[in-house]
């Protein structure tokens, strides 16, 4: 019974906070839930949603240039300008960043419940986009390196 307070609680605050995304996700996991296919597809989707989610992301960030709309041309442009170099080094860090931040999501469940925790408050309170674990957990690995660095464990 606790999942399904958890997750009608979730979809309250989804709704008050007129966030599309939290809502549709709790619907759909609502949905699997009451149709009795949470059983199949819970591991399969917690053990690869974060993967299929970045290829959506990454397909969505692609079609600008598959439709043309920026190419070449545009690109050379952008990078006479100080912000697109700005931006074009930090696209690489966050992707760095990132790539450590799955590895801690899936090997570490504890860290992952604050993250996700978290990332329902910025989306429900904030106006946050869902991006948050991956990039979240990409810092909280970086930031225990470094106290492991400087603690000396």
């Amino acid at each position: 019974m606790g999942p399904l307070l958890f997750l009608l609680g979730l979809l309250i605050i989804g709704l008050l906070a007129k966030n599309q995304s939290l809502i549709v996700a709790v619907a759909f996991l609502l949905v699997l839930k009451f149709t009795g296919m949470g059983d199949k597809w819970f591991s399969v989707i917690q053990q690869k949603g974060i993967n299929w989610g970045v290829t959506i992301i990454t397909i969505a960030v692609l079609v600008p240039i598959a439709s043309g709309e920026i190419g070449f041309k545009q690109l050379s442009e952008s990078l006479r300008s100080y912000y697109a170099w700005v931006a074009l080094l930090s696209g690489i860090f966050v992707a760095v960043i990132a790539s450590k931040g799955l590895h801690l999501l899936q090997n570490d469940p504890h860290i992952t419940a604050a993250l996700v925790f978290g990332t329902i408050l910025a989306v429900a309170l904030f106006k946050g986009v869902a991006v948050g674990p991956l990039i979240g957990a990409g810092i909280a690995y970086m930031a225990m390196k470094v106290v492991g660095m400087i603690s000396g464990s």
